[in-house]
């Protein structure tokens, strides 16, 4: 059935999906996919979608059984970044989509298929180990090829915007809350301690949404890697973070400390630019990923709350239990446990304080 049908014979006529129109009109130029297949293959939290179609048989020895288009409005998405960096990974020896056909003007891009099952799907503590290793491996070929100047900067007044998303979208959307102006000066010193953190970190490049919905497992070349368009030039820990602290699979603490020195050891030995101390090595780790947490508690309830996204909802008990746990083990930390206590009407843990 075409996704352009309405499945019920009683429902009122759906409007007309203007952008599938064009990227099927688009297809039937290419004359490699049936375009007829065209169906939904993944959800994203962007604007941009997602569809896979069959390939016709005559090109399917060039391409496999099945591609993927990818719809990126052009006012809203980064199509042109996502092809640059396509090509920078794939040179560094990272495994990503192939891209066969592109119409940047209108935002589309018919991709090769990395299959449909991500890391989120299949880690398990029997795996688990192996799969983080090749996500780490691939990480760092990807960090190795850093230079200055070809991705635009991750600098304080970017940190800034993403934190604020705290306040306004959790704090105040999520729990309907008004911060006190002595609440509000606490909690702009703890982004100022993170801040500091984070900015005398050394650069390299970065994803910025290195985790498990976006790594495919592959049957050789792990991880395949997604959603790439948003990468900068920032914080060597940011994507470490983004995959041992993910917000979709919590994982042990001394599971995270042993691949978080694993890494740590391995990165030494390629010569990128990690802290030397493997204490204050983890120490970058948590503030990073503390940052991180505190921007998503913003961003997935305004996902919720600004457009209709309400499954990330789901994904906030994690995220809070990473800030405590974090925030409880730095005394620079500390307020933003007192303020979530003040916020949820919590009695205070007893924890241990670094």
């Amino acid at each position: 059935m075409s996704l352009l049908s309405n499945s019920s014979p009683d429902a009122a006529p759906a409007a007309p999906d203007t952008r599938l129109i064009l990227l099927q009109a688009w297809l039937s130029g290419l004359n490699l996919v049936r375009v007829d297949s065209t169906r939904a293959a993944s959800a994203d939290a962007s604007f941009r979608r997602y569809f896979r179609v069959d390939v016709l048989a005559e090109h399917r020895a060039a391409h496999g059984a099945t591609l993927i288009v990818m719809d990126a409005p052009p006012e809203r998405e980064k199509s042109a970044a996502f092809v640059k960096l396509d090509a920078m990974l794939a040179a560094a020896g990272v495994t990503v989509p192939a891209i066969v056909a592109q119409d940047l003007a209108q935002g589309f891009l018919l991709l090769s298929d990395l299959g449909d099952t991500t890391y989120l799907q299949v880690l398990d503590h029997d795996n688990a180990s192996t799969l983080y290793a090749e996500a780490l491996e691939a990480l760092s070929r990807f960090q190795l090829a850093s230079q200055p100047g070809v991705l635009p900067e991750y600098d304080r007044a970017f940190f800034q915007r993403e934190l604020d998303l705290f306040p306004e979208w959790y704090v105040g959307k999520h729990l309907g809350a008004t911060l006190s102006a002595a609440q509000a000066a606490e909690l702009d010193k703890v982004f100022a301690a993170i801040q500091a953190n984070i900015l005398a970190q050394q650069q390299v490049y970065v994803h910025r949404d290195y985790h498990s919905r976006n790594l495919m497992r592959m049957d050789a070349g792990n991880p395949g890697v997604l959603d790439f368009q948003d990468a900068v030039y920032g914080p060597i820990t940011y994507d470490l973070g983004s995959l041992l602290r993910d917000a979709y699979v919590q994982w042990d603490e001394e599971l995270v400390l042993d691949w978080v020195i694993r890494y740590w050891q391995r990165a030494k030995q390629l010569g990128l630019p990690v802290n030397q101390d493997i204490d204050a090595f983890y120490r970058d780790f948590e503030f990073m990923a503390l940052q991180r947490h505190l921007k998503n508690l913003g961003l997935f309830c305004r996902l919720a709350y600004r457009d209709g996204k309400t499954n990330f909802l789901g994904d906030l008990p994690i995220l809070l239990d990473y800030v405590r746990k974090t925030a409880n083990r730095y005394r620079e930390l500390k307020p933003l446990v007192r303020l979530l206590d003040q916020l949820d009407d919590v009695q205070p843990q007893v924890g241990y304080t670094f």
